[in-house]
């Protein structure tokens, strides 16, 4: 999804989409003192994305609800993904984001169209996570409360799109 980003938010973080925020919008941020967290897709294929003829058909699996073109993926099989991640957070470091923002880390909860078992998914979040600290970037865990246990460690930050407050 495409859009323009305010860059006048009274803010010190912004998280914007990696593919399609240019070097120079994040170059801006950091001289307004603002840290850049890049959100990517981690854990599903897009269809729309400039990589989406990178991915194996054989790692890729049922839709999300309520995001037409995206895809679960296959996490198990990381061989079939590290060029393609690796390619992602080199993408990331050449345009300049302190850190990531990794979605779709919760597959093993989901109807993924894989049987992806708890350990599996730890394993290849802290794939994700290494290969962000590999590069000197901050890696956040996303949505994946319950292993946030498991994983404090591996993360630098978490993001849960699906909070709520109940008040008074």
């Amino acid at each position: 999804m495409k859009g323009s980003i305010n860059l006048e938010f009274p803010v010190d973080v912004y998280d914007i989409d990696m593919f399609d925020t240019p070097a120079e919008t994040i170059k801006t941020l950091h001289d307004k003192g603002k840290k850049v967290i890049c959100y990517f897709s981690a854990g599903s294929w897009e269809d729309w994305r400039e990589d989406a003829d990178k991915f194996n058909d054989s790692i890729i699996g049922e839709p999300l609800d309520g995001w037409p073109g995206e895809k679960w993926l296959d996490i198990r099989q990381i061989s079939l993904l590290t060029d393609i991640m690796s390619n992602r957070l080199d993408i990331a470091k050449e345009k300049g984001c302190d850190g990531v923002d990794p979605d779709n880390m919760d597959g093993y909860t989901q109807k993924s169209g894989f049987t992806i078992s708890y350990d599996e998914q730890l394993a290849y979040n802290r794939f994700i996570a290494s290969l962000s600290h590999n590069r000197s970037m901050a890696v956040g865990l996303k949505n994946d409360l319950a292993q946030i246990k498991d994983l404090v460690d591996d993360f630098d930050f978490a993001v849960n799109e699906e909070c709520w407050m109940v008040c008074c």
